[in-house]
């Protein structure tokens, strides 16, 4: 009988300390699978770019008093701007936008599409929220320290796209990334401080979370009409006002609906000012040499290579270098030259994995392009041209 037990607890010791003995029956419910139907692409050419800033105060943020919406309207009519979102800060009128920004006399335009929003200043960080309608921003002020479940909730009974500001640094965002639909990558001419906002944005696409990258100058200052203003906020003046960046969005038609939509997909690049080439970004699935995809679209992968193309529209430097620097699921994945001139295209191919999430995306950089109108941004920008939003495989739509 003693033998028994102890053979029989041998086996059982085998087994525990075997792990190839032992049957598992764990099943990683995440692991990746293969999609269902996507949603069709929409058309590459039925639609016109469009070109705004997405992040603008006026005086009615208590640290832009010089700022007048006039002056930034007017200013942005004088550059070729389509749209506008003057975004002021909601708690310095404990929340009532509606009554401020929106019916200020001076908010109106014949020429540029104004959008409606407001920064969601809170002590959890900064969001801009974005509409093609007049909504009722007293209800995100409201809820702006409650948890992370109840502002989205409301967010999503308003009907806004919401989105996070200069994510990283002292006005961080700290709220959750499943509740926004963009985030803003460049925040002002100061270029060299995006850095961290690039990573937290590879680190959000990587999740599997399709979030558009956007710009904003979040310019307080614009230049001022009275000798006592004239030695205040110089470099805000001279280096950061409306364009500093630049966010184009390829939208159906011009229209304030379009402009949100178009954000909200994806189909978005940035570029250092208005007058600074736009970075556009397409995919030949099937290499019949004509573009099925642009950037902020998803589609399923063949298992076949495609063809990708970069291409750099508007005003670029004849014969001077342009880098073109593709990354790969948040990883630099290759990098290429290319000329300026009257066509400025690279184009590489890669094989997007069958099973599993990819994304490709652009960085440009180049010679600067002058804006005359803010002669210090140049100079902060550096050499950084634009970006495009990200080309995406086996993103799940529902997620």
């Amino acid at each position: 009988m003693r033998l028994r037990v102890l053979a029989a607890g041998l086996i059982l010791m085998g087994c525990i300390g075997n792990p190839a003995r032992a049957q598992s029956t764990h099943s990683n419910p995440w692991a990746p699978t293969e999609l269902g139907p996507l949603p069709p692409i929409a058309s590459l050419t039925d639609g016109v770019w469009l070109k705004g800033d997405l992040h603008l105060h006026s005086r009615h943020s208590k640290d832009s008093s010089n700022n007048s919406e006039a002056k930034i309207i007017h200013f942005a009519e004088s550059v070729g701007m389509d749209y506008i979102c003057i975004t002021d800060h909601d708690n310095h009128v404990q929340g009532d936008v509606a009554h401020n920004t929106w019916t200020d006399p001076e908010f109106k335009s014949d020429s540029v599409l104004l959008l409606y929003g407001a920064e969601w200043t809170t002590t959890r960080g900064h969001g801009n929220a974005f509409s093609a309608r007049p909504y009722d921003h007293q209800r995100l002020y409201d809820v702006r320290d409650q948890r992370d479940i109840v502002v989205g909730a409301v967010k999503k009974e308003l009907g806004i796209h919401l989105s996070a500001n200069h994510p990283s640094g002292k006005d961080h965002f700290g709220f959750s990334y499943d509740m926004v639909d963009s985030i803003e990558v460049w925040n002002s001419a100061y270029w060299s401080k995006n850095a961290n906002a690039i990573m937290i944005w590879d680190d959000m696409l990587s999740s599997g979370r399709k979030l558009t990258g956007r710009g904003g100058s979040d310019s307080h200052h614009g230049i001022p009409d009275s000798p006592e203003l004239a030695g205040k906020n110089t470099s805000q003046r001279q280096a950061n006002y409306v364009g500093t960046p630049t966010t184009w969005v390829f939208a159906k038609k011009r229209t304030l609906q379009s402009v949100v939509d178009a954000l909200t997909n994806g189909r978005v690049a940035v570029s250092a000012n208005p007058y600074a080439p736009r970075v556009e970004f397409y995919a030949d699935l099937d290499q019949d040499g004509k573009m099925d995809m642009m950037m902020g679209d998803n589609t399923k992968p063949t298992g076949k290579a495609v063809t990708f193309r970069v291409q750099l529209t508007g005003n670029t430097v004849a014969g001077a270098a342009y880098t073109i620097h593709i990354v790969k699921d948040g990883n630099p994945f290759n990098t290429l030259q290319a000329t300026g001139g009257k066509t400025t295209m690279v184009e590489f191919t890669d094989t997007p994995n069958i099973v599993g999430r990819t994304y490709y995306r652009v960085e440009v950089e180049g010679p600067p392009t002058a804006y005359p109108q803010v002669p210090g941004s140049t100079a902060l920008n550096g050499n950084r041209v634009g970006l495009s939003n990200p080309i995406y495989f086996n993103f799940d739509p529902n997620f």
